[in-house]
């Protein structure tokens, strides 16, 4: 069943420089599969291959996956029309991206402030 909770309910993305596709999964609340048929689809998620064909995201590939999950589940676009939305508007995305990197920000800053009133 689609999951129709927006990216703003998502869990906010750790300071790591790599994830395993397990940790985007959660991230991103996808199953592992859909992530795997997303880049047979999607030429502009690419994640790094290492031994026995592991993947590993980097924090841009989890927020083209957000991305992509919204433009799917919540704005309902086929995956066609969301790969085309991708590649023909990349002044939007751009913002958008932006937009998830400084909520992200804000989120780990609020947490930092909490960690010192204590």
């Amino acid at each position: 069943m689609l999951d129709a909770s927006s990216n703003d309910e998502l869990p906010a993305i750790p300071a790591k420089r790599y994830f395993t596709i397990g940790e985007v999964a959660e991230l991103c609340s996808v199953k592992p599969h859909v992530l795997r048929y997303w880049e047979q689809e999607f030429n502009q998620l690419n994640p790094v291959k290492r031994r026995g064909n592991r993947r590993y995201y980097q924090r841009q590939d989890v927020l083209l996956i957000r991305q992509i999950r919204a433009l799917l589940y919540q704005q309902g676009f086929t995956i066609g029309g969301a790969r085309q939305q991708l590649s023909g508007d990349h002044a939007r995305d751009d913002a958008t991206q932006r937009q998830q990197v400084i909520r992200q920000i804000r989120s780990e800053l609020e947490d930092i402030l909490v960690a010192l009133r204590r």
